[in-house]
Formats: C-alpha cells, sequence, structure tokens
C-alpha cells in the first residue's frame, strides 16, 4: 500500500479525536463556563451540525481543485477551528469554533477516500479506503483517552491545543506523502457533481448508511448505563470498555477492507447481518461482565466491517461526483448519530429497560439490510438487457419464441 496513505490516517487521528473526546471533557468544559451539562452537550451537536453542512458543500465548491490542495486547506480549517476552541472566551464562541471544526470532517474522508483508491489497484479499493479509516478507529483505542486525561489534568484547552498539533502533523504529511498526479479531480463543476446525486442507487446506499451505522449509535450512545446498570461494571471501568469498542472497531474495518476487496455487497450483507445478531444478543450479553465486554467488542467490529464497502458504493454508484458522493455518506454516517441515538432514546424513555437501545438497534440494522436489499434489486433491474429478450444461465431466448414457439 502506498506510504500516502498515512497522510491520510493521521488526519483521520486527529478528526476521529476531536469529535469523540468532547464526550469525556463535558464535566470539566460546563464547570469552565458555566454551564449546565445539558448546555454542553450542545457542543457535540454544534460539531456534528459542521459535518453535515460542510461534507457535501466544501466537496461541491472545491470540485475543480487538485485534491491534494483540498486535503491540506480542509486540514488548516480543522486546526483553526480546534485552536479556536482552546481560546473560546465563553459558550457562544465554543460553539461556533466547534462547529467549524466540523465543516472540514466529512469533506477530508469524502476526498480523502477518492485520493486513496486512486493510488491503488482496483482489487484493493477497499482495503485503501480501510486504512485511511484506521486513524479515526484508533483515535477511539490512543486518541481519544489520551486527550481527555490530558484535559482532565492540564484543563479542557490543553486538549484542543493538543488535537491543534495533530493537524499540524497531517499537514505536512500530507504536503509531503501526497503525490501531485492522483489530485486532479474531474471537471465536471458544481452542477455535474450534483447531477450524479440523483441518481436513485446512490441514496440507497447512503439510506443504507444511516440505517446500518444508527443501530450502532442506538446501542452507542447509551452503552454507559447498560455497563453500569446491567452488567454491574464500576463507572472508573467504562472507560476501559470503550477502548475495546475501539479495538473491535480497528479490526472490523480491517477485516471489512480485505472482504471487500473480493465481495463488496457480500461484505455489506453478512456485517449487517452480524449486527443485527450482536444488538439483539445484548439483552442476554449484558447480564455478566465478562460477556459485556465481549459484546462491546464485537459491536465496533460488526459495525464496522461495512464501513469501507458503503464509502465504495456510495462512490462507485456517483462514478461522475465520487468526491460528493463519498462526503455526502460522511453526512449521513453523522445522521446515523443522532438519528440512532434518537431511536435508542425512544426505547429508553418508554420504559423497555436499560438494554433496550440495543434492541432498537437491532431493528435499525435489520431495516438497513432491507435498504441494501433493496439497493442491490434496483442493480438487478438495471443490468437486465432492455431489448425484449429472456436471459438464462445457458442460453437467450426471445419472448415471443418463448411464448410461441
Amino acid at each position: 500500500m502506498p506510504l500516502a496513505l498515512l497522510a491520510l490516517a493521521v488526519g483521520a487521528f486527529g478528526i476521529g479525536t476531536t469529535e469523540f473526546v468532547m464526550m469525556g471533557l463535558l464535566p470539566d468544559v460546563a464547570s469552565d463556563l458555566h454551564i449546565s451539562i445539558p448546555s454542553a452537550g450542545h457542543l457535540v451537536s454544534a460539531y456534528a451540525l459542521g459535518v453535515v453542512i460542510g461534507a457535501p458543500l466544501l466537496a461541491a465548491v472545491t470540485a475543480r481543485m487538485s485534491r491534494r490542495t483540498v486535503l491540506i486547506a480542509l486540514m488548516v480549517l480543522f486546526v483553526a477551528g480546534n485552536a479556536l476552541s482552546a481560546f473560546a472566551p465563553g459558550n457562544g464562541s465554543l460553539l461556533a469554533a466547534r462547529f467549524l471544526s466540523g465543516l472540514p470532517h466529512g469533506a477530508f474522508f469524502g476526498v480523502g477516500a477518492v485520493v486513496a483508491t486512486g493510488m491503488v489497484p482496483p482489487e484493493r479499493k477497499a482495503r485503501s479506503v480501510s486504512l485511511m479509516f484506521l486513524g479515526l478507529t484508533v483515535a477511539n483505542i490512543a486518541g481519544v483517552p489520551a486527550a481527555t486525561l490530558m484535559g482532565q489534568h492540564l484543563g479542557w484547552r490543553a486538549t484542543f491545543l493538543g488535537v491543534s498539533a495533530i493537524g499540524l502533523a497531517a499537514i505536512a504529511a500530507l504536503a509531503l506523502l501526497i503525490p501531485h498526479d492522483h489530485t486532479h479531480a474531474c471537471a465536471t463543476g458544481l452542477r455535474g457533481e450534483l447531477a450524479a446525486l440523483r441518481s436513485l442507487p446512490v441514496w440507497l446506499a447512503l439510506g443504507t448508511t444511516v440505517a446500518g451505522f444508527g443501530a450502532l449509535f442506538a446501542a452507542y450512545s447509551y452503552v454507559t448505563p447498560m455497563l453500569t446498570d446491567a452488567a454491574g461494571y464500576a463507572e472508573t471501568n467504562v472507560t476501559l470498555l470503550l477502548a475495546l469498542f475501539g479495538v473491535g472497531a480497528t479490526a472490523g474495518n480491517l477485516l471489512g477492507g480485505r472482504l471487500a476487496d473480493h465481495s463488496l455487497r457480500g461484505t455489506l450483507f453478512g456485517g449487517l447481518i452480524s449486527l443485527a445478531v450482536v444488538l439483539a444478543l445484548f439483552p442476554l450479553l449484558m447480564r455478566a461482565e465478562w460477556s459485556a465486554a465481549v459484546a462491546v467488542t464485537l459491536l465496533g467490529m460488526a459495525a464496522f466491517i461495512t464501513g469501507s464497502p458503503l464509502q465504495l458504493m456510495v462512490m462507485e454508484k456517483a462514478a461522475a461526483a465520487p468526491s460528493l458522493a463519498s462526503s455526502a455518506n460522511q453526512a449521513a454516517f453523522n445522521l446515523a448519530n443522532a438519528g440512532g441515538a434518537w431511536v435508542g432514546g425512544i426505547a429508553l424513555a418508554a420504559g423497555f429497560g436499560t438494554t433496550s437501545p440495543a434492541l432498537a438497534g437491532a431493528a435499525l440494522a435489520v431495516l438497513g439490510l432491507a435498504v441494501a436489499g433493496a439497493a442491490y434489486a434496483v442493480d438487478r433491474r438495471r443490468a437486465l438487457p432492455s431489448t425484449g429478450r429472456i436471459v438464462t444461465s445457458s442460453h437467450v431466448l426471445e419472448d415471443s419464441e418463448a411464448l410461441h414457439p
């Protein structure tokens, strides 16, 4: 694999760290800014809103630019947003800075996926995407815990300065390792990029992302009370268990990339089925500490097996606008984050039990499987000849001949 993928992984590591570290810093931020924890929680929403808006917008307006230049510019914006977060004097300015930090997130992964697949032969495209996403999953193992500890001991502002430093390292790596001859986007322009998103298969692929990863976040958003109230873990051990989720996600990401190069749709279907099964077993697995640890690890693995296949599928369905479609998939991922948490919260508020969000997630995984099945049916229908012939495995017959020999 090209060394340039390392530069993309470094950027993904920084983005993954800043996205998830805020959850662990909410009490410190709330105390320092004299706001409630629910109000501080809006900082998480501000970042996600930045991702959803910035992903398709920035990918579309930079369609004619060199992709290498776009990646570096996006990381500059990322550094600026995190540096402004570190020096934000109040809640309002911090909300704006977090929104700014989220703007380059989706476009970076979207354009980065196009660059990654352009540097490898066709049989390694999914694997190249998974190596870029490796930075995101490793961030959950090392980046987020380290940044959280930094914030707890040196203050939450030091965390965002540290993330800014990771961004600067990513800029240097991108400038040194991303080759110029693999970065020029096709000159379709904004109108051509938007037109490529009108395809039904593209929207079905995006819908699969929303439902599939919504299944993950329906359970993961409430995994802490599951581990403490159902499995009996102390709150001090939750951070370690979340690192196990990162280990599972990293393994699933690498496995999904390798399998998808052999069977893209088979890997997607298998991942969604595995995710539904794991989530359906959560009420049983959360009855003991050891099985709960296994459940969290399997959740990360099953969910992220589908990451690379979904990214690659969206890009293939919108071949005329791969950057925009790939970025839109990242926006879909963040919609899944918000929507999955909402669905899981409904199950919890209805009094169905501590582990009920996992069952709601299993239902979403089945929905994702249904959408993926519909996408497959559409592809099969479009692949059939339109010449009035009946195609069989052994021969071709004219309709009239088949009905009237």
